[in-house]
C-alpha cells in the first residue's frame, strides 16, 4: 500500500520531526502493508500553528464556498471509493464487500450532507431586538479510532470545515493509511492550505500533545471510555470544550408479538458487521422468558452461519481481549451456544462468532464493552424487568427494540436511557444525530447537532 513519510501540514506534506515509524499490519495475515511516521508533540505543535494561521481565513469564507469544496470532497471520496475499501481491507482486515457497502460508502454520504447542511444552515437568527450569530469554535483537534476509520474522520471533519473551523487529526495508529488517502482528497478538492492538517502517531505521544494543545480550542475525540476520561479531564483543567463519542453496550429488546425470527437475526447481523468492532453494536439481546430458548436456538444457528464470512478483529492485543472475555463469561457460568475461546485460524487475529445463552445482568460479558463478535443473550419476566436490565450499564449510546406495534416500540423506546434507538430494523439515518448518554459521551455526531458541535454563539443587540 502507499504510505507517505511525512505529515501532511499547512497543504503540503512534510519531514516528521523524528525518526520513529509506525508498522501497519494487515490482521488477516499478519503481514506488514506500510509505515508511517510516530508523531511527536514537535509535529503536533507544527501543525496547530498551521490549523491557527488558516483559521481567520477560513472561518470569513462565506458558507456558500465552504459547501462547494464540501462538495469537492464528497466527489474525490467518490472518485476513490475502490481505492478506499482496498485500503482499508489492508489495514483493518474487513471484508472488501463490507468495506466498499459501509466504509467507503457511508463517509461519501456523510461528507454529501455536509455540504448540502453548509449551504443551507442558518448561521444568523432575529431574535427580538437581538442578532444571534453562531461562528467556528476555533481550531479543532480531531483523534479518531480505527474500527471505521474513514467514516469517524468525515463525521469530525465534514462539520468541523462546515463551520468554518481549521482541523488537525491524529488517527487511529493500526488505520493510518486511509487518515493519509483522506489528506490527499481534501487536497485534490481544494480545501486552503493549513485548515485541514494531519499528524499520524501514537495516542499517548501525538494524541496527548494534542488534546493538551493550548492553542487548540475543541477536542473531538472518538475512541474508549477510560481515554475519553482522560481527554475531558485535560479539557477541563483547561476550559477548554470537547466532544468525546465513546464506548457502548447496547440492548436489543424483543417484545412479545414482534417478529422473533426476524429480530433475532437481524440482532445477530448487528453484532458481527465489522467483526464486533463497532461501539453501537446490539451485544446484549433482551427476550421475554416465554421465547427465551427459541430465542437461543435461533442466534445459534445465525452466528453459526457467519464463520468465515466476518473479518478478524484489529490486532493480536484486541484478538487476546476479546478471547479474554469469552473465557471469562464461561468461567461466570454463562451457557456458550456458538463459538468459544479458541482462536479459529493459526493466523490472523481471528475470532469465532459467539453467542451467549443464561447471562446475568452483572455478569462481566453484560456489563462490560468487549468490542468483537460476542452476543449475550439475557431474559426478562416483562416490560418493566426488560427496562431495568436495558438501562443496567454504565453505557447508553444505541439500541433497539422490536414488536409487533410500532407505537408499543416507541412507547418502550423512550423509557431508555441511550441516544439512539432503531425501532423494527430502522435504517441508519446519515442526518440523524449520534451519541450517548452517561459514560458513553458528550455532545452529538452527525447532521445539524454535529454541526452545532464546531459553532459557538454571539447575540447582537440592538
Amino acid at each position: 500500500m502507499k504510505a507517505h513519510d511525512g505529515m501532511y501540514i499547512g497543504g503540503a506534506w512534510r519531514p516528521a520531526a523524528g525518526s520513529g515509524t509506525i508498522e501497519v499490519v494487515n490482521p488477516v495475515d499478519e503481514q506488514v502493508v506500510g509505515r508511517v511516521p510516530a508523531g511527536t508533540a514537535e509535529d503536533v505543535d507544527a501543525a496547530v500553528r498551521a490549523a491557527r494561521a488558516a483559521f481567520p481565513g477560513w472561518a470569513a469564507t462565506p458558507p456558500a464556498e465552504r459547501a462547494e469544496r464540501l462538495a469537492a470532497l464528497r466527489d474525490v471520496l467518490d472518485a476513490r471509493k475502490d481505492e478506499i475499501a482496498e485500503t482499508v481491507t489492508a489495514e483493518l482486515g474487513s471484508p472488501l464487500a463490507f468495506s466498499q457497502a459501509v466504509h467507503a460508502a457511508v463517509p461519501i454520504q456523510v461528507a454529501g450532507s455536509y455540504a448540502e447542511l453548509a449551504a443551507t444552515y442558518a448561521f444568523e437568527e432575529k431574535v427580538g431586538n437581538s442578532v444571534v450569530h453562531q461562528e467556528p469554535v476555533g481550531v479543532v483537534g480531531a483523534i479518531t479510532p480505527w474500527n471505521y476509520p474513514l467514516h469517524q474522520i468525515v463525521a469530525k471533519v465534514a462539520p468541523a470545515l462546515a463551520a468554518g473551523c481549521a482541523i488537525v487529526l491524529k488517527p487511529a495508529e493500526d488505520t493510518p493509511l486511509t487518515a493519509q488517502l483522506f489528506a490527499e482528497a481534501v487536497a485534490e478538492a481544494g480545501v486552503p492550505a493549513g485548515v485541514f492538517n494531519l499528524v499520524t502517531g501514537l495516542g499517548p505521544v501525538a494524541g496527548q500533545a494534542l488534546a493538551e494543545h493550548p492553542d487548540v480550542d475543541l477536542v473531538s475525540f472518538t475512541g474508549s471510555t477510560a481515554v475519553g476520561r482522560r481527554i475531558g479531564a485535560a479539557a477541563g483543567a483547561a476550559v477548554k470544550r470537547v466532544a468525546l463519542e465513546l464506548g457502548g453496550k447496547s440492548a436489543n429488546v424483543i417484545l412479545p408479538g414482534a417478529d422473533l425470527a426476524k429480530a433475532v437475526n437481524v440482532g445477530v447481523a448487528n453484532v458481527m458487521s465489522n467483526s464486533g468492532q463497532t461501539c453501537s453494536a446490539w451485544t446484549r439481546m433482551l427476550v421475554h422468558e416465554s421465547q427465551y430458548e427459541e430465542a437461543v436456538g435461533l442466534a445459534a444457528a445465525a452466528a453459526g452461519r457467519y464463520g468465515d464470512r466476518i473479518g478478524p478483529v484489529v490486532n493480536a492485543k484486541q484478538q487476546a481481549r476479546v478471547l479474554g472475555y469469552i473465557e471469562k463469561g464461561v468461567a461466570e457460568g454463562a451457557r456458550l451456544v456458538a463459538g468459544g475461546p479458541e482462536a479459529p485460524r493459526p493466523q490472523g487475529y481471528f475470532v469465532s462468532p459467539t453467542v451467549f445463552a443464561d447471562v446475568e445482568p452483572g455478569m462481566t460479558i453484560a456489563q462490560e464493552e468487549i468490542f468483537g463478535p460476542v452476543l449475550s443473550i439475557l431474559r426478562y419476566a416483562d416490560e418493566d424487568d426488560a427496562v431495568r436490565i436495558a438501562n443496567g450499564t454504565v453505557y447508553g449510546l444505541a439500541g433497539a427494540v422490536w414488536a409487533g406495534d410500532e407505537a408499543e416500540a416507541v412507547a418502550f423506546a423512550r423509557r431508555l436511557d441511550t441516544g439512539q434507538v432503531d425501532i423494527n430494523g430502522g435504517r441508519f439515518n446519515p442526518r440523524a444525530p449520534f451519541g450517548g448518554y452517561k459514560q458513553s459521551g458528550v455532545g452529538r455526531e452527525l447532521g445539524t447537532h454535529g454541526l452545532s458541535e464546531y459553532l459557538q454563539t454571539k447575540s447582537l443587540q440592538f
